[in-house]
């Protein structure tokens, strides 16, 4: 019997847009984002404030807060669409869990009816040999 992967078939049904934007938010949330965003104003800062080079945007930086206001509303709605698919995934995940159990459940069920009609049999068949006297007690004593 295959083994059924909820995670694998979603995964593999993913658009382009969809499978950019995880990349996206994965790597935005990253250490590596952070720290090598860091380096990239601290160098920007630098090359624009250091004497004998060449400043092509001069404190207070209006370039570069343009590029920072740009990049906050492109990560927002990056961000966003992340966070829509996230539910999307959480909600298509209970409802998998929940087809899950009621299916389980109605096995659990069958195994009770299959294991209440065994102990059933069972009575019967200790009924019907007590009847004809084929089990003998274990718990009586030897007469003496």
């Amino acid at each position: 019997m295959a083994i059924y992967n909820w995670h694998k078939k979603v995964k593999d049904n993913l658009t382009i847009g969809q499978r950019s934007a995880d990349a996206m938010r994965n790597g935005m949330g990253s250490w590596a984002f952070v720290l090598t965003f860091v380096v990239f104003l601290a160098a920007w800062a630098y090359l624009n404030s250091a004497h004998g080079v060449h400043h092509w945007d001069k404190y207070p930086f209006i370039l570069l807060n343009l590029f920072l206001s740009m990049l906050a509303a492109l990560q927002g709605a990056i961000l966003l669409i992340a966070a829509k698919r996230q539910d999307a995934i959480a909600a298509a995940m209970a409802q998998h869990d929940y087809e899950t159990n009621v299916r389980a459940k109605k096995e659990i069920e069958m195994l009770m009816t299959i294991n209440q009609e065994q102990l059933e049999i069972i009575k019967e068949l200790r009924a019907y040999q007590t009847a004809n006297g084929a089990i003998k007690s274990t718990h009586s004593k030897p007469a003496a």
